[in-house]
């Protein structure tokens, strides 16, 4: 489901537990809304919004990891791929083919990378490379060095390809890693209860209406800011893919 949907479903269920506190204010006889109650249910809600400010802090710090790693990930991989081009171009024409080859791998590649990291449910298929980044890099270990300056160019080139392989199969596994389902449940269910002990011993005026909607949009907005994190290659926050697909300029004829 998407983050936008989880955040709204999380909104009303938010905004209903405030209700529930109002309809449940009017159904308690008033002995049951006496002020050693109100002080009761004030500590518990203080304790339960602790515990949910907790989580969230931890949630979205743990988002924004991830998100930084795979972005720096990305950007390590189109640095690699520029350097390893700039090395068969020193090497010389022989290597003119791989590095055809390499700007026509780039566009399956990204391709691939998109779908693959944008999807939760990659970790149901094992990894498969493009047939074009293969040959493209198996090319490599086949140039024939003839003299020292290619031996060490080659030997170079065949180390950044192992690295961007080594890249890419790291996105991979770190795909799909989204926010368990009763894990998030929990928490909405917490900051449901809380905003329901807010309106069970006040009686609602369209002020306090108001800043309740506020409130429980500003919840939900952290929760969508959290799931649109924890998937960097889709949504809103997206990583672009314009750098790695634009890497590499034409050769020229």
């Amino acid at each position: 489901m998407r983050p936008i949907a989880i955040s709204l479903i999380a909104f009303a269920v938010i905004l209903g537990g405030a209700v529930a506190g109002t309809l449940l204010r009017k159904m308690l006889p008033g002995r049951h809304l006496a002020d050693d109650a109100k002080d009761f249910v004030r500590l518990g809600a203080g304790l339960i919004g602790t515990i949910a400010a907790l989580v969230l802090g931890l949630l979205i710090a743990s988002a924004k990891s991830s998100y930084d790693t795979q972005s720096g990930q990305v950007q390590h991989l189109t640095a690699n791929l520029v350097l390893l081009d700039q090395l068969l171009a020193q090497y010389g024409p022989e290597a003119r083919p791989i590095r055809e080859g390499i700007r026509q791998a780039i566009g399956p590649l990204v391709e691939q990378m998109w779908r693959d990291n944008g999807s939760t449910a990659v970790g149901d298929a094992p990894f498969k490379a493009t047939a074009a980044a293969e040959t493209a890099f198996a090319k490599i270990g086949e140039l024939a060095a003839q003299s020292e300056a290619q031996r060490s160019l080659k030997a170079r080139a065949v180390q950044v390809s192992t690295d961007i392989a080594q890249t890419r199969l790291a996105l991979f596994v770190e795909a799909g890693g989204s926010i368990p389902t009763p894990f998030l449940a929990v928490l909405v269910f917490w900051l449901a209860i809380i905003f329901a002990s807010f309106s069970l011993f006040t009686k609602l005026n369209p002020t306090l209406m108001v800043a309740l909607i506020v409130f429980a949009l500003s919840a939900s907005a952290a929760l969508f800011l959290i799931l649109e994190m924890s998937q960097p290659f889709a949504g809103l926050m997206g990583i672009p893919s314009a750098p790695l697909r634009n890497a590499l300029a034409p050769l020229q004829s």
